[in-house]
């Protein structure tokens, strides 16, 4: 596949880096650009940074920092069997369990939410940071609701972490979870309230809170064309009822002249 020649390869993290430089130069530099072109197009064209992960992967299957980029590029097309088997060969290689939350997200997404619940219990979840572990209650409270069990899934999502008024990278996305829930078990307030909520700690724009505090309020969005549009029908109306008024003072004329 073709990389821009603006694309050295440099742009890369520098643990990537190391990990490639087990390789001879020029492939390391080749692994390098393909990854730096995933990492550009997984979240805008994410079917062409998975083509790159492919080449890259080609290139250098036994480099762990490629198995992970090529999971998260199948991850992002939806092909959820392929993303698992390539994240548990990163794992293999690292002995990380920094993937486990992804891991198990790719159960659900295999329609195995019972296995993302079991994971979730597993000693690896003890293991992971701060962000790891509310990722990980983020997916099982997924997996509660694939299984039917909402208020489990409300259940799940109460935590310190929730509750607390410090913002996080997570913050957002935790508490659109826990409106998202609660406004599917029909507690339109506190869904209101939590989406709220999610908005004000939502610095980048990970979620579209804004607009579902726009559909509970009821506001309707009107389209630039379709005002415009509806400017000029109250025009055409005016100009009909003026002209209309207009033939009939003429009328009235005639008539008073007549009877003169």
């Amino acid at each position: 596949m073709p990389i821009p020649a603006d694309v050295t390869g440099d742009e890369i993290d520098k643990d990537v880096r190391q990990e490639l430089m087990s390789l001879p130069k020029t492939l390391a530099e080749d692994v390098a650009k393909n990854l730096v072109m995933v990492a550009k197009l997984i979240d805008e064209e994410p079917e062409k940074a998975y083509g790159y992960s492919r080449v890259a992967l080609r290139l250098a299957s036994r480099v762990a920092a490629v198995r992970e980029a090529a999971g998260f590029a199948a991850y992002a097309t939806q092909k959820y069997a392929e993303a698992l088997a390539e994240f548990r060969a990163a794992r293999r290689m690292t002995g990380s369990v920094e993937l486990w939350p992804v891991m198990a997200d790719c159960e659900r997404g295999l329609g195995r939410p019972e296995r993302a619940l079991a994971m979730a219990g597993e000693p690896e979840v003890q293991k992971l940071d701060k962000a790891g572990q509310v990722e990980m209650r983020l997916v099982a409270a997924g997996a509660r609701r694939d299984m039917g069990q909402l208020d489990a899934a409300i259940v799940t999502l109460q935590s310190p972490e929730l509750a607390s008024n410090s913002v996080q990278s997570w913050t957002a996305r935790l508490r659109y979870a826990y409106a998202d829930a609660l406004l599917a078990a029909g507690r339109e307030a506190e869904a209101r309230e939590w989406f709220a909520k999610a908005l004000e700690s939502d610095k980048d724009g990970s979620t579209d809170a804004s607009d579902r505090l726009a559909e509970l309020d009821g506001v309707e969005f009107v389209d630039a064309f379709d005002e415009t549009e509806s400017v000029q029908d109250v025009q055409d109306v005016q100009d009909v009822q003026d002209v209309a008024d207009a033939e009939g003072a003429q009328d009235r004329g005639d008539d008073v002249d007549g009877d003169r």
